[in-house]
This record gives structure tokens, sequence and C-alpha cells, in this order.
């Protein structure tokens, strides 16, 4: 009998008292959102500074692809790992013990001196982001047990992804230097670490036995060498590395699965893969990071060096994609009932790809007005997919896994931002004009859309 089964025997004796919202609800909301939006604007400052960040660091343009990558590599390799232990051992701890450590990281960020100690603190950025954004559901689902409470919960929580990638930028983009943003931030994050102490109330759901140890460090063997392979190959796929690290992923993740099927506590039940609407999840996870989060990471940097803007500039530029995305994720609550989580990531995948092809031609024009309806439009579809993928992720799997379902729907959310960070730059640089690079990374960004928009209305709940 599966992990998923044995719930699936005692859930019933859970639900047998009636679901009422935690008294604290309301303090658990605020808190999560919080610190889920100081992560994501620890994640999205680089997007505006990123060439003076390189040039104070010394960074070639072969590998600035590291800078963007090194909090979503963090993120990839824990976010399962950080979820499967929240269920385990606590949601508020591993919490506040993410909140406390990105904030001592992101402060160590600011004074970094070369590529590879920036690289390193953005690694460990990710690390402890992975600890909040796997447990922030958790609590959730814990303090917000019904549906009609869940629901708004999410909503609100997705609408603050949003609003982190929006404020992330502005905050970056408006201070005197790089650096001096990170020390704000990690200080925030300080702050909020001392609020949730005091506001959230702990919850767990264990299933007995060891912490799968060896699950975890093959697994994030696994992403590292695949992130890697994906960074390295912008210098040339052909080569003797590349062909290693992806030979090396390949072979950790099949190691991975031997020792989940064998585990007693396995970090994530494989069953979980027979559900449809768990597949859905992870298929708009990975789709998320390769189209929207890929392109979008490196657009800002691309736009200064060919567009002449300014940091500032550019952030507020982008917050018409950003803004318009936390608008509409935070109203995308009342189309419950109406629209399916499902049906909602097809339709912000299709607006995405719609977006990305508007924009064709306006880095080759010099126009940045020739952005704004391509930026809009994939604007509201950034918002219905920041709206749906947590809802979803949680629907997927048992209420008392719901941090585990979290975080396995975000590490494939953050695979594909690696991928998609690493494609989009070799894809602006290949073609001798970043023009026309620009070009091609937009449509193949809408060509990943358009496959993400068939994955999802394809995998649909059977009966």
């Amino acid at each position: 009998m599966s992990q998923l089964d044995r719930t699936a025997v005692t859930a019933p004796a859970r639900r047998a008292a009636p679901a009422r919202e935690t008294p604290r609800g309301a303090a658990t909301l605020a808190v999560t959102s919080a610190a889920t939006a100081l992560a994501l604007m620890t994640y999205t400052a680089p997007m505006v500074t990123l060439p003076d960040t390189a040039a104070a660091l010394h960074t070639s343009v072969s590998a600035q692809a590291w800078l963007l990558n090194g909090t979503p590599l963090g993120l990839a390799a824990l976010l399962l790992v950080a979820g499967s232990l929240a269920d385990d051992y606590g949601r508020r701890r591993i919490f506040l013990s993410g909140t406390v450590a990105l904030g001592i990281t992101t402060a160590l960020g600011a004074l970094a001196g070369s590529t590879w100690l920036f690289t390193l603190a953005r690694i460990a950025q990710g690390a402890a982001s992975a600890a909040i954004l796997a447990s922030s559901l958790g609590l959730l689902v814990h303090a917000f047990p019904t549906p009609r409470g869940r629901l708004h919960a999410t909503g609100v929580w997705g609408a603050f992804v949003s609003g982190g990638i929006a404020v992330g930028p502005l905050l970056a983009g408006s201070l005197p230097n790089w650096r001096t943003a990170y020390g704000i931030l990690g200080a925030a994050l300080l702050v909020v670490a001392a609020l949730g102490a005091r506001a959230l109330t702990e919850s767990r759901a264990p299933r007995g036995g060891r912490p799968d140890l060896a699950g975890a460090l093959v697994f994030s063997l696994a992403l590292a060498s695949l992130v890697a392979a994906l960074t390295l190959g912008r210098d040339g796929w052909l080569r003797a590395p590349v062909g290693l690290l992806f030979a090396a992923a390949v072979l950790l993740t099949a190691v991975f699965v031997a020792v989940e099927r064998r585990g007693r506590a396995p970090m994530i039940d494989l069953g979980l893969l027979r559900r449809p609407r768990f597949l859905a999840s992870s298929a708009g996870g990975l789709f998320t990071g390769l189209a929207v989060i890929g392109l979008f990471s490196y657009l800002p940097a691309l736009l200064q060096q060919t567009l002449g803007l300014s940091a500032m500039d550019t952030a507020w530029l982008f917050l018409l994609w950003s803004g318009l995305s936390f608008a509409v994720a935070l109203q995308a609550r009342r189309l419950a009932g109406r629209v399916s989580p499902r049906h909602q990531l097809a339709l912000g995948f299709a607006l995405h790809g719609a977006g990305s092809l508007a924009m064709l031609g306006a880095v080759d024009a010099g126009s940045w007005v020739r952005l704004l309806p391509g930026l809009l439009v994939a604007g509201v579809g950034s918002g219905l997919l920041n709206a749906a993928l947590p809802l979803l992720s949680v629907e997927a799997v048992p209420a008392e896994r719901a941090a585990m379902g979290s975080g396995a729907q975000q590490t494939f959310r953050y695979i594909g931002s690696c991928a998609g960070v690493a494609l989009t730059i070799a894809l602006v640089t290949s073609q001798g004009s970043f023009a026309r690079g620009a070009d091609l990374a937009m449509a193949v960004s809408a060509g990943l859309a358009a496959v993400a928009t068939v994955s999802v209305l394809v995998l649909r709940d059977r009966g």
C-alpha cells in the first residue's frame, strides 16, 4: 500500500470534526504573504540590476546566467525537501528557519566581491526561500481548512507572489546601488521572522519513520547537475562537461526514483504521478518557469543594453506586467465555481503566448512603446497563473500533505526557470544581433506557452 493510500485510509478519522478557520488565520495569511513577497523581491531584484552587478563583480557575459540562476537553483533543489520536512517536523519551524536564513544570506549577498561568492549567496537565498514557499501553503491550509477559506487564502498568497515580483525590481532600481537593496531586504526579512514567531501556530502531519535524507541528497545533486548543464551549455552543448552533467542528472534521477520506491517515509509519494491533477500542477509549474520566468528574468537587462533604459526606467516599464499580474491574481478568486484552476492555467498560458508574440520587433524598432500591449496581455496571463497554481497544488494532494504538494509544484517551476533563463540568454546571443535574438526568444517562449496550454487541458481528472 502506497503512502498516498495509507493517507486515504486514515483521512476519514481526521475529517470527523467540522472544519473551522483558526483564530489566527488572518495573522497567518499576513505573515506568510509578507515573507513570500520579500522572497520574490529578493529573487527578482537582479533583473534590473544585472548590468551593474555584472560590472561590479567583473562577470563575463557567459557567466551572467549564474547571477540569475543561483536562487532558482537553490529553490529547485530544496523545495520538495522543505515541503516534506515542513509536513513532518512542523511548518512554523521550517517557515521561521527559512525566513531568518533568507534575511542573513541576503545581507551577505550585499557584501559579495566576486561572481562565485555572489552566486553562492544566491544559491543559499534560494534554499532559504524554499523553506518559506513550501511551508507557507501548509500553514495556510491548516489555518483555512474550509474550501471557501482556502480559496481566499491561496488567492491572496498567489497575488503576493506577483506583488513581490513587481516591487523587487522597483526597489532595486530606486536605490543608489544593488548592495543597498540587498541590505534592506535582509533587514525586512528578519523583522517578518520576529513577527512570525509571535503570530504563527505550529502544525504538522507526521508520517513516522526517519527523514528521507538519502532522497533529499540524491534529488538535490540531480537538480544541481541539470542546472549546471543547462547554464554551461550556452558555451557549447556538445562539450564533454555538459554531456557528463546531463548524464549525471539522468542517473541520479533514476537513483532518486529507486530510493523513493523503497523508503518508508519518502519525500514524495510516487503514486501521485497517477493523478492527472498533480501532473497538471507540475506541468503548469514547469512551463511557467520555462516560458514566463525564463523570458522576463532576462528581458529587463536586454532592454537596458539595447534601448538605453536605466534600471529605474526598466523597473517602471515592467511594473505594467508585474503590477497587472498582482491585480489579476488578487481578483482571480472571483472565478471560483465558474472557471476551474486547470482552465485558468490554460488561459494564462495562452495570454502569455499572445503577449510574447505582440512584443516581436520592439527591440529592432528601438521603441519601448511597442512593448506595452504585449506586457499588458502577458501580465493578465501571469496573474491567472499565479492565482491558479497554488490552489491546484494543494488540491492535487491530501490536505495533510499540502506543504509537500506545494513544494513539488514549485520545484518544477524553478527547474523550468533555470532552464528558461539559460535558454533565453542562449537564444538572444545566438543570432549575431540582439534584435533578432530577442525576437527568437519571444517566439520560443510563445511556442512553449502553446505546448503548456495543450498539456494542462489534456491532463484532466477522469470519471
